[in-house]
């Protein structure tokens, strides 16, 4: 791995794949797939090792734990400061408590102190709002990451699974008092789940957020595990049995995974590699999240950059998995503004390359 790209409209270089570590631990709410410390630190070394630097994590996850383990392998590897260290805060930490959770400034300030502790570190590079949660003023969000900022505790601040609006309302906030800009907005985001595209996507690309997305395998559905087996799956993954999906697979689903599985087929790829190659080249995608159960996964994860889709594949890719646009959106496709605005005037937008000519003062363009 040695492509980095500037995270949103900033100085930050992340990689283009970032290592999750939502299953590290064997705590709390994800540990049913958890890994132990043991089995988790062959996975971090060999993103380390292959040049990433873009890792994510969050208080909730596996109950704290995979925060301490993630600080104690970052620690016996060395080289914290050459990491993009990201964690994330909004659900509670204590039930008994109504300010330890949520995104106000006392649990927003309790919570980086506590994720430092965890990672035994003194600042963490991007620091997240991890989701909305429908009460606190996004003006109190916008200045508590300025506090972080300024204080030292935090490099730069973003959101995760916001509405859209919510989104442009912080980052209108923070440019008209100049206060730490979102430079991140991260989303769930595969050929199974495209529905940030109509808003998110030209929202964070206007507003200088860079788009990074998560479960890009739709929650291990392209993974080309599991197989149709009458109204439920079939495979060797922790997905396929009674109960193990939380939500049906449809028709589209499965026209989804079989179009990429011929895909990949023709590519000589992993229907793995084409899906996270598929999303980390969209538009307005600065990272994608990776998970990995073994030291393979990620070698084969991070292989997902090394070929391109060629145009051909990426439309079949493109029209099995497109959404219909509701409304308003469907009037804001090229086809429908072509008859809507300035119709058989020729009037579009204007060419790749395009420059407006420069005038030396005698009408004649110069260059």
């Amino acid at each position: 791995m040695h492509d980095y790209y500037l995270l949103g409209r900033s100085g930050l270089r992340v990689s283009r794949l970032a290592l999750g570590t939502m299953n590290i631990g064997t705590g709390g709410f994800h540990a049913a797939y958890g890994k132990s410390e043991a089995e988790a630190e062959p996975i971090v070394r060999r993103y380390l090792e292959a040049g990433g630097n873009f890792i994510d994590t969050a208080d909730f996850y596996t109950a704290g734990e995979s925060e301490r383990i993630l600080g104690r392998l970052i620690a016996a590897a060395g080289g914290r400061d050459r990491l993009v260290l990201t964690s994330k805060f909004t659900n509670t930490v204590d039930p008994g408590d109504p300010n330890a959770s949520g995104n106000g400034r006392k649990h927003m300030i309790r919570a980086v102190e506590a994720s430092l502790r965890r990672l035994g570190t003194d600042y963490l590079d991007l620091y997240l709002l991890h989701t909305w949660d429908r009460i606190t003023p996004v003006e109190e969000v916008v200045r508590a990451f300025d506090d972080l900022v300024r204080a030292g505790k935090i490099r730069y601040a973003g959101l995760s699974d916001v509405p859209a609006w919510y989104a442009a309302r912080a980052q209108s906030v923070a440019e008209a008092h100049l206060s730490t800009p979102m430079i991140n907005l991260q989303l769930p985001y595969s050929l199974l789940a495209r529905g940030i595209e109509p808003e998110y996507v030209p929202m964070a690309q206007s507003l200088g957020m860079g788009l990074t997305a998560w479960s890009p395998l739709g929650g291990g559905l392209l993974s080309g595990k599991y197989r149709r087996a009458g109204d439920g799956l079939a495979g060797a993954g922790r997905l396929a049995g009674a109960g193990g999906h939380g939500r049906p697979v449809d028709d589209r689903d499965w026209r989804v995974i079989e179009a990429l599985e011929k895909v990949a087929g023709e590519l000589g790829r992993s229907m793995a590699q084409v899906a996270l190659n598929w999303v980390a080249t969209q538009p307005g995608v600065g990272s994608v999240i990776i998970g990995a159960s073994s030291p393979e996964q990620v070698d084969g994860n991070l292989a997902a950059l090394d070929f391109e889709i060629p145009a051909e594949l990426r439309d079949r890719l493109d029209r099995a998995s497109a959404v219909p646009p509701a409304g308003p959106y469907s009037m804001f496709t090229a086809e429908y503004q072509s008859w809507v605005v300035s119709p058989g005037l020729g009037i579009g937008d204007k060419p790749a390359g395009y420059a407006p000519p420069v005038f030396n003062g005698t009408a004649q363009p110069v260059g």
